[in-house]
């Protein structure tokens, strides 16, 4: 019991890590700011070029969804920031994290947003453009609100798996949380800030999954 204590609950350490601890749970806190509204509103974007009249477009989206979806974000992400610059395109950590996360985040949001627009009935599109509403205005005010309803638990989940894949950040030295544990724990040779961290992701990642179970038991017990 004592070995373990030592090594993955030691106060001492928790004492010396936790300063850089916390500056890494502000950059991750930054970082999931920044790429779930970015990944929400690129996966709309897709979702709505699906809605296209033009085949192509379709197509195009149809290829874009099935290509990032099938490609594993790790190895999307280490190609565009350690693959590009040979191509002379050299980004910034964080662009590169971002950039990553939009184009494999919204291939998932966009399937989402697909599901739940197509779940809305084209009777009340009609219905709405027959008061006089524009194409916009009929998608922005009748079917968008709609749809979103239809899938949020869904939507809450991406959510909370898009989250939790910020972590794959550190593999690029973004000083996010996971990064500054592994080298907390690289210089006082101990776990215990590689435990800290997962408490800190529990922490902030425990409401969002108590609120994804009340909207599915809300959902269940509707039908």
């Amino acid at each position: 019991m004592e070995f373990i204590l030592q090594n993955f609950f030691n106060w001492d350490i928790v004492t010396q890590a936790w300063p850089l601890l916390l500056r890494g749970f502000g950059m991750t806190l930054i970082l999931m700011a920044a790429v779930i509204p970015v990944g929400c509103i690129g996966g709309l974007t897709v979702a709505l070029l699906g809605q296209s009249r033009f085949r192509a477009v379709r197509w195009m989206t149809i290829i874009y969804v099935d290509f990032f979806r099938a490609f594993p974000p790790l190895v999307l992400l280490i190609f565009i920031y350690a693959g590009l610059p040979f191509a002379g395109i050299d980004l910034p950590a964080i662009v590169s994290v971002c950039l990553a996360f939009l184009l494999n985040s919204s291939a998932y949001y966009g399937e989402v947003f697909r599901a739940g627009i197509e779940s809305v009935g084209t009777g009340q599109a009609e219905a709405a453009r027959s008061t006089g509403l524009s194409g916009f205005q009929t998608t922005t005010y009748v079917v968008l609100p709609q749809a979103i309803r239809n899938v949020l638990p869904d939507l809450v989940s991406n959510t909370l798996e898009v989250a939790k894949l910020t972590s794959l950040a550190s593999v690029v030295a973004l000083p996010e949380l996971l990064y500054s544990a592994d080298m907390a724990r690289s210089v006082t040779f101990n776990a215990t800030p590689i435990v800290m961290a997962a408490v800190l992701y529990l922490v902030l990642l425990w409401p969002l999954v108590r609120l994804l179970s009340r909207i599915e038991h809300g959902s269940m017990s509707s039908r």
